[in-house]
């Protein structure tokens, strides 16, 4: 007969367990459910995209906007447009 032994878990390794396993709530993307925000996603409207900017001028990533992957896309390919055409910088200084 084997004695089954338990083993002392770390204070490190149960801290790391326990922030895996508290949910954070999910990001939902602001484009998809509300058809009103779908036509402010312009390269026109330059003051709506300056909130999807870093101070610096990068794109924000889909994982902090919480936009989706498709939105995401567009949301891009309307900032580039804008900066070409001068309405939002490139850089900042």
């Amino acid at each position: 007969m084997s004695k089954k032994i338990k083993l002392k878990i770390s204070s490190r390794l149960l801290k790391k367990k326990f922030r895996k396993s508290t949910l954070t709530a999910k990001k939902h993307c602001r484009f998809c459910g509300n058809p009103e925000q779908q036509i402010l996603l312009d390269y026109k409207n330059s003051i709506f995209l300056k909130h999807f900017l870093t101070e610096r001028g990068k794109i924000l990533p889909s994982r902090i906007s919480g936009t989706c992957n498709e939105h995401q896309h567009k949301l891009a390919n309307a900032i580039k447009k804008a900066r070409t055409i001068a309405l939002l910088p490139y850089v900042t200084k």
